[in-house]
């Protein structure tokens, strides 16, 4: 039915400022920071690092299952070279045979292997013929995204197929398979699965009429979504949300009056814009870097009884600091207390960051260690990382480890790949690459993490300019072996060095790969 609507304009992709890595900070007046510490001691001795968590707090971590059988399972996997080969390694394995599976230890591997097909998809296949317990669907869902997000599309619809078989496919399901659907640009496929939803069971309803539309603006296919909603809309009723959906739609292709006109429209559909509706358009306008119109909307929402809320003032906040306007930035803080607006972690992560920006440690460790505590925000990975960068920026080498192990170390969140980032930099920029491959080693072995494309790069660069050709090799090769496909700078990098050390069958395999990326 859907599928008459059209093949309508391209549109080009959302502006995004870089970050300025040249700019003279200013020393912040005291008078944006008056919540702080009047302490004149060391900026960087005063505060510990440990005491952010409270004793009685009553969140845990996920039981990730028992190290031992993690790295008995992973091992094993890694070994293989393709799915079924996983499968066949883990069910002739008689160690592996003898593991308690839970759902816990299922979650955890599919995590490890979020970024590596074949090995989740063998694990998996392993798991439903070894353990007396079926996967959970959280579980089938994971490995679905996870096949989407590699572009095994074959393999993705396959597992659908078997989930609608088994009763086991839910909204959520579908939310991904659409998601995944139109990221890899076939966004017609994804409207397909929404004609469909009757054969999984599903109803064609608002919410999840405001699932595919939501999934088509992501990708900027906002007139594709608009038309489909003119379709819909006569038999399926939007609710305010569809058209908030519309709005940062207009907004991610840089057009802003459809979107203002979406705010009239919503009007005039009986619903009452929100702050979602005008913390978009503020989120446009701070990409434009027109800061006069995001002040007119803050007053805007005010007299509208709409009062903007902490992720209104985290937006702004952290495009000021993007933007090197540090000293406007930290005012956010003084704006938003005076809306009577409580910060909550995101907030807390863009303040420190942009403390650290401006180079007041100081400030950047009281909010850490004493300001969240005192208002019971807890810190996550990405706070712990945020110090982490801050200090590897400073070149303060422990310190960064210090907060490393804090993160390691807690109850509460653990490391992510983002983690260990700031670390590789600094060692690579000094010089030090053994400790570089002592990271690699924590982040593979210790915390069971995959490497992303910019980890990957990172290292493939630095080792090859470090006389580690061998090891930026292997990795080359283990990036093509999960479908993560280098950048061409770093083909050519490594290739370069490559032929310096006379690796002539190695540098035949790089050109061949590079001749494929030019002619893809």
């Amino acid at each position: 039915m859907i599928l008459r609507i059209r093949s309508l304009a391209k549109v080009s992709n959302f502006l995004v400022f870089p970050l300025q890595s040249h700019i003279a900070f200013p020393v912040i007046s005291k008078k944006y920071l008056r919540y702080f510490s009047n302490s004149s001691s060391s900026s960087v001795e005063c505060y510990p690092f440990t005491n952010i968590i409270s004793s009685n707090q009553e969140e845990k971590a996920t039981d990730y299952g028992r190290k031992i059988d993690i790295d008995i399972i992973i091992a094993t996997a890694l070994a293989a070279k393709n799915e079924n080969e996983v499968f066949q390694a883990l069910a002739h394995d008689s160690e592996c045979n003898t593991l308690q599976i839970t759902h816990g230890l299922v979650t955890r591997l599919l995590y490890r292997f979020q970024d590596d097909w074949k090995s989740a998809l063998g694990v998996f296949r392993w798991v439903e013929t070894s353990s007396g317990n079926k996967p959970l669907p959280e579980s089938y869902d994971k490995l679905v995204d996870i096949l989407g997000k590699m572009k095994q599309m074959d393999k993705m619809k396959a597992l659908l197929e078997e989930m609608r078989i088994n009763h086991l496919v839910s909204l959520n399901t579908i939310s991904k398979v659409m998601r995944r659907f139109a990221g890899a640009g076939d966004w017609k496929d994804a409207v397909i699965i929404f004609d469909e939803l009757e054969n999984f069971g599903l109803k064609k309803n608002t919410e999840s009429m405001n699932l595919l539309l939501d999934t088509l603006c992501k990708e900027q296919k906002v007139e594709q979504a608009r038309a489909i909603f003119v379709e819909l809309k006569s038999h399926i009723p939007p609710n305010a949300n569809t058209f908030n959906i519309f709005i940062h739609g207009w907004c991610k292709i840089k057009r802003v009056e459809e979107a203002q006109w979406t705010i009239q429209e919503m009007k005039g559909n009986g619903f009452r814009p929100c702050v979602i509706s005008y913390s978009t358009i503020i989120q446009f306008y701070c990409f434009q870097s027109n800061f006069n119109k995001v002040y007119e909307l803050l007053d805007e929402m005010e007299t509208q009884m709409c009062p903007p809320n902490v992720v209104t003032f985290t937006t702004i906040m952290h495009t000021l600091t993007k933007l090197g306007e540090i000293k406007e930035a930290l005012k956010i803080f003084e704006k938003m207390r005076s809306f009577g607006c409580k910060p909550d972690t995101l907030f807390y992560n863009a303040l420190i960051h942009t403390l650290g920006r401006a180079g007041n440690v100081h400030e950047a460790l009281y909010v850490f260690t004493k300001e969240m505590a005192r208002n019971e925000v807890k810190p996550n990975t990405s706070t712990y990382n945020t110090m982490i960068a801050m200090f590897c920026h400073l070149k303060l080498e422990q310190r960064a480890l210090q907060y490393l192990e804090s993160l390691e170390n807690s109850p509460y969140c653990k490391p992510d790949v983002q983690s260990f980032y700031p670390l590789l930099k600094l060692y690579f920029r000094c010089g030090k690459i053994d400790n570089c491959l002592t990271i690699l080693d924590n982040i593979v072995k210790k915390h069971h993490l995959c490497l992303d494309l910019a980890t990957y790069t990172l290292l493939i660069h630095g080792l090859s300019k470090g006389n580690k050709c061998e090891l930026a090799y292997r990795l080359f090769k283990d990036m093509i072996a999960q479908s993560i496909k280098p950048r061409y700078l770093t083909c050519s990098l490594l290739l370069k060095e490559i032929k310096q050390r006379n690796m002539y069958d190695e540098a035949d395999i790089i050109e061949e790969f590079m001749k494929n990326m030019k002619s893809s």
